[in-house]
């Protein structure tokens, strides 16, 4: 979902400077690092606490007011990438079951792919709070597979993480297709061995065979060999 439907790192970047410019101190960018430490979770607010802490703010009332302003501008300020909407459609026009596999908690799922527009195009989401686990545990991929009624070599995984969408995929036995245009860690630029790069969302038409020119003769039944 987030960075491989829309582009959530901008928006929660947003997010922080909405913070920063609230309270008339720190830095934005200091304050995302925040919540790349691993100390609390990616969407913790308790990154936000412990920020305020370093800036010697960290009062109830303050807190309580970054933490809303964060939540607000982050779900704002996402918009789906070009062509997501298009080829969800043509997807679904072409009867493949569509999943979301997430580490958002569900309210936060539903609340973005509602804001985005994209909470119809798919049948199944699953969470954490569903699977009990976060990935790459594949515990949601599993989750996913079985409410579509899929075994993992007639299933397809796209996402913008080498780590925790490709290699689990993989693991299971997926098709996987790596969102390259999503992918914003500049720690992990290695390519992935995923079986397919994307350099935007709708790139996915043309290797299921959906795509303008299927001169090639493979269909998308052909690719996820059901």
């Amino acid at each position: 979902m987030d960075n491989t439907l829309f582009d959530f790192v901008s928006a929660k970047r947003e997010a922080c400077r909405c913070i920063v410019e609230q309270v008339g101190a720190g830095n934005e960018d200091e304050l995302f690092g925040y919540f790349l430490r691993g100390v609390h979770g990616f969407e913790d607010h308790g990154n936000i606490r412990d920020y305020l802490a370093t800036l010697d703010l960290v009062c109830p009332e303050t807190f309580a007011t970054c933490c809303r302003i964060y939540e607000e501008v982050k779900l704002a300020c996402i918009t789906p990438y070009p062509g997501v909407e298009t080829t969800l459609c043509r997807l679904r026009d072409a009867d493949l079951t569509l999943a979301v596999v997430t580490d958002a908690e569900s309210g936060q799922a539903t609340r973005r792919l509602t804001r985005t527009g994209l909470l119809d195009h798919f049948e199944i989401v699953v969470t954490p709070d569903i699977s009990g686990k976060r990935k790459p545990a594949p515990d949601s991929f599993r989750c996913a597979l079985a409410r579509c009624g899929a075994e993992p070599h007639q299933a397809m995984m796209v996402g913008d993480s080498p780590n925790r969408d490709i290699a689990p995929g993989r693991e299971l036995g997926m098709l996987t297709a790596f969102a390259r245009y999503g992918d914003w860690r500049s720690g992990e630029k290695t390519e992935p061995e995923a079986d397919f790069v994307l350099t935007g969302f709708s790139a996915l038409l043309d290797h299921l065979g959906l795509g303008p020119d299927r001169t090639g003769g493979q269909t998308h039944r052909d690719v996820l060999r059901p």
